[in-house]
């Protein structure tokens, strides 16, 4: 069944949501990732979004994406060697958060590449529809 440009729209408009998540999951993680206490005792976890299909292609042929959840990154806590550390256990050692900033940027700037190009085919599909309207204004 060919898409139509509703469908294009809200497949674009559901990526539109996911990433944004993705961007707000990724500046939470770089804001925390020297967090070595958090309400738990524990050294801050990173965050990462799943994300699913939503939809049915057999509807109106497009399909879009929807945030499944978000869950922590069961990666081991890295441990440092520092007795002066407020957080240190007794044998001088300290968690760190599981936090690598290098992957949150790349996420964060993934995240965002993606949003840009939903909304550009957001501005698209509407640029062509509005000349269809003109076209059809005659």
């Amino acid at each position: 069944m060919p898409m139509t440009l509703t469908a294009a729209i809200g497949a674009s408009a559901s990526a539109l949501n996911a990433e944004r998540t993705r961007v707000e999951v990724a500046v939470s993680n770089l804001a925390n990732a020297e967090s070595t206490r958090g309400p738990n005792g524990l050294p801050y976890r990173r965050r990462e979004v799943v994300l699913e299909t939503q939809g049915s292609p057999d509807f109106d042929g497009a399909l879009g994406v929807r945030v499944a959840g978000v869950v922590e990154d069961p990666t081991p806590f890295e441990k440092i060697h520092d007795p002066s550390h407020p957080d240190a256990d007794a044998e001088g050692f300290v968690q760190l958060p599981n936090v690598h900033p290098q992957e949150e940027f790349v996420d964060l700037l993934s995240a965002s590449r993606a949003y840009q190009a939903n909304l550009a085919a957001v501005n698209i599909i509407r640029d062509m529809v509005q000349k269809a309207l003109d076209l059809g204004r005659g």
